[in-house]
């Protein structure tokens, strides 16, 4: 039985292929792991707050010093980093948004983000405090960007994974949707990207 955190940022439901390709990445690995708790954060649902200056106070202020609003932001961050600590297994939906991330996900991030919580500084640089876990990342784009002449355009799956790999999850598998739309392409994109999920 494993611990799995499934993330979810597309802001679209029922059409979502991001959602589609993470639910079948889920699917997948409960049956690997039958009995598996789910913990869905569904960033749609529940965005994180855009970070303001409010929220960077209240990070660096020592607990003791902290007011009610102070506290309450810092509550709020320190459950979603307890998801992450608490998870043996991560799923992160990432759905290709202007080369980038979606808005939610990077506020996200930028309320895990947090030294002492998810990674430290030590004498020879940065550790990441969430080791011995196993990230899948489940990526949709309109376009194909894991190889070809847009290759470097992809700022997201580089970006997610130095974000968890600077927590310490270096173990990562990414499942890709590529091309939804391509004509010749599209029609089976999302088909055969989920008959290619393999879990290790």
């Amino acid at each position: 039985m494993k611990s799995i955190l499934h993330i979810i940022s597309s802001p679209r439901t029922e059409v979502s292929a991001s959602r589609k390709l993470g639910n079948a990445v889920i699917e997948e690995i409960l049956a690997k792991y039958p009995g598996s708790s789910i913990k869905e954060r569904d960033l749609t649902k529940n965005p994180a707050p855009f970070l303001e200056e409010v929220h960077i106070n209240s990070f660096f202020t020592p607990a003791e010093n902290r007011s009610p609003e102070q506290e309450a932001i810092n509550q709020y961050s320190e459950s979603l980093i307890s998801e992450l600590q608490e998870a043996d297994i991560i799923v992160v939906d990432s759905p290709m948004y202007n080369f980038s991330i979606p808005s939610t996900l990077r506020s996200y991030f930028d309320h895990t983000s947090r030294a002492g919580y998810t990674f430290r500084y030590e004498e020879n640089g940065p550790k990441g405090l969430l080791e011995n876990k196993k990230l899948y990342v489940a990526f949709t784009s309109g376009n194909i960007y894991s190889e070809g002449p847009y290759q470097s355009y992809d700022a997201n799956v580089p970006y997610v994974r130095n974000v968890f790999g600077f927590y310490g999850v270096t173990d990562v598998n990414v499942f890709r949707a590529e091309g939804l739309s391509i004509p010749g392409i599209m029609e089976n994109a999302l088909e055969k990207a989920i008959e290619n999920i393999m879990i290790d």
